[in-house]
C-alpha cells in the first residue's frame, strides 16, 4: 500500500507539490482545514504541521502514525501527549534565526528609541524632538546560545553592540565576549542594556528570568522575551515596570496565548506588546522545506530510524 504523507497547514499545497516533485512514491495529501485532515488522519503514517494545531483528537485518529514532523521549533504539545507514544518527532529547528533575529534588534531600536512615544507623538500631531540612543557600544546579553543567537549575535555585532551570553552548554560562540552558566545569569543580566530570552522553555527554565534576575538589571536596561512566556516571570517583570525599576520590555510570547485582555502586561509602561510573530516570516514554507525533503528522505531510505535529531529520543 502506498505510505500517506498528510501535510495539515495553509502552504500544505506547496509542501505536497515540492515533495511529490522531488520524492516521487508516497501519497501527499494536503489539508489546509481541520475537516479535511482528520478525515485523512486514520491512513497517515506521517503527519507534517504546525505543533500548536496537531492536537490530541488529530494525533489519535492517526492509527497508522509512525512519525510527525513539525513545522515549529517548539512541540512542547506534542512532547507530553499520550497519543504520541512510540512515533517518532522531528521538529525545524534550525530555521528561525533570521526572522527571530530582526525581531529582536526592532525591538531594542524601539524601545532604545522610544518609538512608541513618536507613534503617539505622531497621533497627536504633536513636534517632540528628543535625544536618540544608540544601539553602538550598549551591552546586549542573550539568554540561550543556539543557533538563533548565532544569527543574532552577528547583527548585533554589525551594529556595534558588545555580546555576552548564557548558556550551560557553549564555552565560546564566535562574536560573543563572554558566556557566563546559568548559575551567574543575576550577573550576567546586571551588566546588560537589553537582555533577550532566547532559550528554550522546560520545566529547567521556567522563570529562569524571576524576580531576582529582573532585581539585578540595571535602571536603564531592557528585556526582550522571544522565546517562551514561561521563561519569564510576568509578575515580576510588570512590577518592575510599574515601579520604574527597570528601563521597559519588549514581549512576543506569554504564558498564556493570545494574551487576555485583561492582562496587565497590555498596560504596564513602556512595555511593547507583540502577537507571537516571532517565528513567522513571508517565505516560512521556503525556510521549511529543505528540512522537509531531507528528512522525508530520509525516512523513505529506512524508516524512523533514519531520521536525524529526533526529539522523542531525548
Amino acid at each position: 500500500m502506498t505510505a500517506k504523507i498528510l501535510i495539515f497547514d495553509s502552504e500544505a499545497p506547496f509542501y505536497a507539490r515540492e515533495l511529490a516533485a522531488r520524492l516521487p512514491g508516497p501519497d501527499y495529501v494536503a489539508a489546509t482545514d481541520r475537516e479535511t485532515a482528520l478525515a485523512h488522519a486514520p491512513e497517515a503514517r506521517v503527519i507534517i504541521g504546525l505543533a500548536p494545531f496537531l492536537d490530541e483528537e488529530l494525533i489519535g485518529a492517526a492509527r497508522r502514525l509512525e512519525w510527525v514532523q513539525a513545522l515549529t521549533t517548539g512541540v512542547d504539545n506534542l512532547l507530553g501527549m499520550a497519543a504520541m507514544r512510540g512515533v517518532a518527532l522531528t521538529n525545524c529547528r534550525g530555521i528561525h534565526g533570521p526572522q527571530m533575529s530582526e525581531l529582536a534588534i526592532m525591538l531594542m531600536l524601539a524601545l532604545n528609541r522610544q518609538f512608541p512615544r513618536m507613534i503617539e507623538n505622531q497621533r497627536n500631531r504633536r513636534w517632540d524632538r528628543f535625544k536618540q540612543p544608540l544601539l553602538q557600544g550598549r551591552r546586549l546579553c542573550i539568554i540561550g546560545l543556539g543557533s538563533i543567537a548565532e544569527t543574532l549575535t552577528r547583527l548585533a555585532v554589525a551594529f556595534g553592540m558588545r555580546v555576552s551570553g548564557v548558556s550551560d552548554g557553549r564555552t565560546e560562540m564566535e562574536g560573543v565576549e563572554r558566556i557566563y552558566p546559568r548559575a551567574e545569569l543575576a550577573r550576567a543580566m546586571a551588566e546588560a542594556d537589553f537582555t533577550v530570552v532566547l532559550v528554550p522553555y522546560s520545566p529547567q527554565t521556567h522563570h529562569i528570568v524571576g524576580e531576582r534576575e529582573i532585581r539585578a538589571m540595571k535602571p536603564t536596561g531592557y528585556l526582550i522575551n522571544i522565546a517562551r512566556g514561561g521563561c519569564v516571570d510576568e509578575d515580576a517583570l510588570v512590577a518592575a515596570l510599574r515601579e520604574g525599576r527597570i528601563a521597559g520590555a519588549a514581549l512576543d510570547v506569554f504564558s498564556r496565548t493570545p494574551l487576555p485582555p485583561d492582562s496587565p502586561i497590555w498596560t504596564a509602561p513602556n512595555c511593547i506588546v507583540t502577537p507571537h510573530v516571532g517565528g513567522f516570516s513571508d517565505s516560512y514554507h521556503e525556510q521549511a522545506l529543505p528540512v522537509l525533503l531531507r528528512n522525508v528522505a530520509a525516512w523513505l531510505k529506512g524508516g524512523t530510524a533514519a531520521l536525524e535529531d529526533r526529539l522523542d529520543r531525548e
